[in-house]
């Protein structure tokens, strides 16, 4: 059965391969179990990441190349997914703070860096897969979805598009429910505010000499680590898909979580 799940996966694969971003949404979510979070399918291909005409940080823009297919997860990780988790006991003594929000499906917040690799580990070890941070490539090439533009609908925000200071009339001045919105056209929800999510890579000041396969950028400042997505918190100039920001791997906030990436084999 599991032999037939693969093959599956590599013709839908190889179906995709340089087919429109449209035709990805039709892509069915799957889950390796119960309680796991939901995953598609992100096809191989090429992007070009970062920019020439914005901040110093998204420069210099360059092609990057993901010659492999890879599952993510179509939403953020939400507390109802983290506290199974918590109740097997690998995911710390206490539940992190939702801030008064509520829990459910809101996006988890409030866990460092590391302990997200704490989670990413449990799934790994109960589901006998490879789950794991997206790289900031594979982060931004997911969120863009084939698009060139600063959101995966266009140049501008818009309104009610997102969860952002500046999204909408009224600031929500908290975190949403992980599938609020439109998913963009691969079936992946938020990438673009609610709250920031942690990557794999360490923080470099520039793309000079990053990699251009999909992997993470394992040099550079490894205390900071790239975060992508901007949030609630945030104007709508930092949701864009090529912003980059940096906070300490150790640092908890009501403004950052982060969603699964699972190696396909």
């Amino acid at each position: 059965m599991r032999l037939i799940f693969h093959i599956l996966i590599l013709l839908i694969c190889l179906t995709l391969r340089g087919q429109t971003a449209v035709a990805q949404s039709a892509v069915k979510p799957f889950k390796d179990c119960d309680t796991c979070p939901e995953l598609t399918i992100i096809p191989p291909g090429s992007f070009t990441m970062g920019t020439e005409s914005r901040h110093k940080t998204e420069r210099p823009a360059h092609k990057v190349t993901i010659d492999y297919p890879f599952a993510m997860g179509i939403y953020e990780v939400s507390f109802d997914e983290w506290q199974v988790c918590f109740d097997a006991g690998f995911c710390g003594d206490k539940m992190p703070d939702d801030h008064k929000w509520g829990t459910g499906k809101r996006p988890i917040i409030n866990i460092t860096w590391w302990e997200a690799q704490k989670y990413l580990a449990w799934l790994s070890d109960i589901t006998g897969k490879t789950y794991r941070l997206p790289t900031e490539s594979e982060w931004e090439y997911a969120a863009r979805a084939g698009s060139p533009t600063e959101y995966w609908w266009g140049d501008k925000i818009g309104k009610e598009t997102a969860n952002c200071r500046d999204c909408g009339p009224k600031i929500s001045h908290k975190s949403q429910p992980v599938d609020s919105f439109e998913p963009n056209p691969w079936g992946l929800y938020n990438v673009h505010g609610n709250v920031w999510e942690w990557t794999q890579d360490c923080w470099n000041k520039t793309y000079d000499g990053a990699p251009t396969d999909g992997s993470a950028w394992e040099d550079g400042d490894c205390r900071q680590r790239v975060m992508r997505s901007g949030s609630w918190y945030y104007f709508s100039k930092n949701l864009r898909s090529a912003w980059r920001a940096k906070n300490h791997s150790k640092v908890k906030s009501y403004g950052i979580g982060f969603r699964v990436v699972r190696e396909l084999p």
